[in-house]
């Protein structure tokens, strides 16, 4: 999760939402990534999503099933679907996500009985540190838009 945190803060650099993960097999960090839908004008460009294409390409298997995805923020809908369908064994998430997460605070497709994969779900790890990423970005964002500073993004 240290890695993911430090995946977040090249996010924050960039002017993106903090958000950072890393795919990890047999004890080796084998994807990362972090947001930058704003800079790349890619919607889909989430952490989650950067990091299996990464692992992906590095194990040259679109299949990433005996991996292990650890994420600063709980993830959403489209990054569980990209998950779900990369076959990840287990997600690690850091804080929960309140308006869009689906592994518990909005729904919970992990246990989803009607869905035909379905991946072990831990979260809340070094949820605090996570959370006060995203707090402090969003805080500091209100505070320019306050002050008339253009953001890049609106959302």
């Amino acid at each position: 999760m240290r890695e993911a945190l430090a995946q977040a803060q090249i996010a924050w650099q960039a002017g993106e939402v903090p958000v950072g993960a890393v795919v990890v097999k047999d004890g080796e960090i084998v994807g990362r990534g972090y947001n930058c839908p704003i800079s790349t004008t890619d919607p889909t460009a989430h952490a989650e999503v950067r990091a299996l294409r990464d692992a992906a390409g590095r194990l040259d298997n679109y299949r990433l099933s005996h991996c292990t995805l650890y994420v600063t923020l709980e993830p959403c809908m489209m990054c569980t679907g990209a998950m779900f369908h990369a076959r990840v064994a287990r997600i690690v998430y850091g804080a929960n996500d309140p308006k869009t997460g689906v592994a518990g605070s909005v729904l919970n497709l992990y246990e989803e009985p009607r869905l035909n994969h379905h991946a072990e779900i831990v979260g809340g790890v070094l949820a605090e540190e996570c959370g006060a990423l995203l707090s402090t970005f969003f805080a500091e964002r209100r505070q320019a838009q306050s002050k008339g500073k253009p953001l890049a993004d609106q959302d």
